[in-house]
């Protein structure tokens, strides 16, 4: 009973808003995918075991609905910033010297 006494008032704190540094690093993210699709794809050969050699592939795309939406990454980076932390960011996205848009 105790455990769960001390439990309940860590839950709901997860629950609050994020410093704003925090939710910016975040969205960060969220405005790179609002850009344009990302992905990634490699090839390589595995071997061992009773299969011997194969080649094997791997291809990953992220399509943001942002993206398909036409929304401005600045847009979307404010917006995710500001339901995060319940603040305006500190400097604008593009104003960000991590921001390569």
């Amino acid at each position: 009973m105790r455990a769960a006494a001390l439990l309940l008032p860590m839950a709901l704190l997860a629950c609050g808003p994020l410093p704003v540094h925090v939710a910016e690093q975040q969205c960060l993210q969220a405005a790179r995918e609002a850009r344009g699709p990302t992905g990634s794809a490699g090839i390589g050969v595995v071997s061992g075991g009773r299969g011997g050699t194969r080649t094997r592939g791997d291809l990953e795309i992220t399509i943001s609905s942002d993206w398909l939406a036409g929304k401005d990454p600045a847009a979307v980076y404010d917006t995710c910033v500001m339901s995060k932390s319940g603040q305006a960011p500190s400097r604008p996205l593009y104003q960000r010297s991590d921001w390569k848009g």
